[in-house]
């Protein structure tokens, strides 16, 4: 959904949308949901009821209880008590879906994006991975999982500097 002029009425969609939008992901508090493409879709129905679709990053993903308490949250501060929140497996979630405000984010945040489009090379982790802080190519893997699943531990030979990796899925 996208940006919506001051002085036009917002639907009750797209106020749902927006406070949705902003739902933090609990593991890398710079990234929203909309940010990680983890927010698929949002329904008002009828009787009045807010269905909210998510997929998780991936299946037994920690952060997805919080989503839901917190997409729960922001639908009722921003005026709705009817709410559903569905989660879908399929299509799996990939890093495709990362927008690039969200790669500028992580990057921001001292993580590194992922490298190039999700694909079966990903798993074997080939990628060039640039350190976020000194910008340099010349890192090695120190471990294939970081804090979350979805993160690898590298380090930086120029800058000596430890830094994760969101990985390629």
């Amino acid at each position: 959904m996208g940006e919506i002029s001051r002085d036009q009425p917002v639907s009750s969609q797209q106020r749902a949308w927006n406070a949705v939008a902003e739902v933090l992901d609990p593991e890398v508090p710079a990234l929203t949901i909309e940010d990680l493409g983890v927010l698929r879709n949002i329904d008002l129905l009828t009787d009045g009821t807010v269905e909210v679709t998510i997929t998780p990053t991936y299946t037994g993903c920690p952060a997805m209880s919080m989503f839901v308490v917190d997409i729960e949250l922001s639908l009722v501060k921003a005026g709705f008590d009817k709410i559903v929140v569905k989660t879908v497996l399929s299509p799996a979630w990939t890093t495709d879906w990362l927008t690039n405000t969200a790669r500028k984010k992580l990057l921001a945040y001292g993580i590194a994006p992922p490298v190039g489009k999700s694909s079966r090379r990903a798993l074997f982790g080939e990628d060039e991975v640039s350190c976020p802080q000194c910008k340099s190519d010349d890192t090695v893997l120190s471990s294939e999982f970081g804090s979350t699943a979805c993160k690898a531990l590298y380090k930086c030979n120029k800058c000596l500097e430890p830094f994760e990796y969101f990985k390629c899925i």
